[in-house]
């Protein structure tokens, strides 16, 4: 991808018509101009290859998914809160096994079909009937029948067993217009095919270019249900994101006023670039995880005690010196923000001579092996980290192969056990407020997904995480986590790292923008944004 050396006519308004650019840009405002509005451009490295948003979420595809799509709830601020969205209000059962929401009167697709609850009934049963993206957090409490629209704005969801954190997901789940879909199957695809480039949604954006990896402009809708909180003077026409591979490129940009926003920024970059006049840094402790995750049933990572000396021999130190301090160390396989969450007693830090001991019981007493770590590909901090990995385990006689590979392509390979990495590098940001969403990850049920690299299998936490997601009463509940993360260090499915700060860096003039801890890694959210500038 080389579209960020040549001319930004060409770069960004080939194919955006007319409307697109009426003006030569000045220097230093990278925001397009539509007659007296703003078109805001946004780079990013990841591209968004399917929009569909009951096949995959990523944070690319998810900030481009919450822009065209809603939801019945919406997570926002910091901590995060769940606030109504589609949905007016909702109650629960005593037994939080049934849920009925109660849906807003104005609410329009952007073909101005009605938000009803038929549409909701359809969208979260296309979801299960999928099985894919989304669809884990659900498929085993709500069978499809059991959503029913009682009426024109009620839908109601029975589940087959109380589930504390149903009401965490919703604003995951994101609702399409049945008439549209249905229009464009083929092959009962349910749409799939069609929904991979093409849009049914009630959001604020329309899709008007996708080329998945290497643009995506979107307009705004001027007359969108919910309004605008910036004001109609003020709001966007657009918002174009760039996918920008190279993170030297994306600073050149951010630099040459190119770009307005600009994420998956180095550390160093990141400090060399904030005190620069006109740039203002967004810097935000983060709940995303940073773990080096082991594959625990294929070559010598299978090996706990392997596995144990290779968490006592990293140098944690080297986390939070390549994040520049912006990072805190785990203490427990949890975020310290999620309810449940204990300080694990015996936490792997880096002990040399600990490391020697658990080596020496395993089935490599003498080291003598190569692992592979795995990182994505133009991500420099995760390379950096693996340098950091090769040499602590130097000190055990263990070499270490780092390889870069596009995300796509570690998820591929991650699926299945035999093709897992020995080692991989995972952001993991919770895309809930309830502890299963962590526990969970280390579930048998996590196999064959990004967060389940690890393939673990161990009945005694696959015990504890079944009876903790249903548990009603709270402290019998967080007595249960206690335990799981407890068991989570034990059988070391992980090197548990640190939380990463959460950064963007934007030209000072770009208003509205709102942190939620919930968004995935370099996700914002476009709806409150705005430009002050002339």
């Amino acid at each position: 991808m080389q579209d960020f050396t040549i001319g930004r006519r060409g770069a960004i308004g080939a194919g955006l018509g007319a409307a697109g650019l009426l003006a030569a840009p000045r220097v230093l405002r990278a925001f397009e101009r539509d007659g007296n509005r703003k078109i805001l451009v946004f780079a990013g490295g990841q591209p968004v290859p399917v929009l569909d948003p009951h096949v995959r979420y990523d944070w690319s595809t998810r900030m481009i998914q919450q822009s065209v799509y809603d939801a019945l709830a919406k997570y926002v601020n910091d901590p995060p809160q769940i606030v109504p969205w589609l949905a007016e209000r909702w109650e629960a059962s005593p037994d939080q096994r049934v849920w009925t929401f109660h849906l807003v009167g104005n609410a329009r697709f952007h073909n101005g079909d009605p938000v009803d609850a038929e549409a909701v009934r359809y969208s979260f049963e296309r979801g299960l009937r999928l099985n894919k993206g989304v669809a884990w957090m659900l498929k085993d409490v709500l069978p499809p029948e059991n959503i029913q629209a009682l009426d024109a704005r009620t839908v109601r969801f029975t589940l087959t067993r109380a589930m504390p954190s149903f009401l965490t997901y919703i604003p995951m789940w994101f609702i399409v217009n049945p008439r549209q879909v249905q229009a464009n199957i083929a092959n009962n695809d349910y749409g799939e095919g069609w929904l991979t480039t093409n849009a049914a949604g009630s959001g604020p954006f329309r899709i008007r270019r996708f080329e998945p990896q290497s643009v995506i402009h979107l307009d705004t809708v001027p007359d969108y249900w919910k309004g605008w909180p910036m004001g109609e003077q003020r709001r966007l026409s657009g918002l174009i994101y760039r996918i920008v591979r190279e993170p030297a490129a994306r600073r050149a940009l951010l630099q040459r006023g190119e770009a307005d926003i600009i994420t998956e920024i180095p550390a160093d970059d990141f400090e060399v670039l904030r005190t620069m006049r006109g740039i203002r840094p967004e810097d935000h402790r983060g709940m995303t995880t940073f773990a080096i995750t082991m594959n625990t049933t294929r070559g010598p990572t299978a090996d706990l005690n392997v596995r144990k000396a290779i968490a006592h021999a990293m140098d944690y130190d080297a986390l939070i010196q390549i994040h520049n301090g912006a990072a805190t160390l785990m203490t427990s396989p949890f975020p310290e923000q999620i309810p449940g969450y204990i300080p694990v007693p015996g936490m792997p830090r880096r002990n040399l001579d600990l490391a020697r001991q658990f080596l020496a019981r395993s089935s490599h007493p003498n080291g003598g092996f190569e692992l592979e770590y795995v990182h994505v590909q133009g991500l420099e901090d995760p390379r950096r980290i693996g340098l950091a990995l090769l040499n602590s385990l130097q000190a055990l006689n263990i070499r270490v192969n780092i390889v870069a590979q596009p995300w796509p392509t570690m998820v591929a390979r991650g699926s299945r056990a035999e093709t897992a990495p020995d080692m991989v590098s995972v952001y993991v940001t919770p895309v809930s407020t309830d502890p299963d969403v962590i526990a969970g990850k280390y579930h048998t049920r996590a196999h064959g997904n990004f967060w389940g690299m690890h393939h673990l299998t161990d009945r005694q936490l696959d015990q504890w995480v079944d009876a903790a997601r249903v548990e009603t009463d709270e402290a019998r509940r967080n007595a249960l986590y206690a335990d799981i993360q407890r068991r989570i260090v034990e059988v070391q499915p992980e090197i548990f790292g640190m939380l990463a700060n959460r950064r963007w860096l934007m030209r000072d003039y770009v208003r509205g923008f709102a942190y939620c801890p919930l968004r995935l890694t370099g996700e914002i959210d476009t709806y409150p944004l705005w430009i002050d500038a002339a």
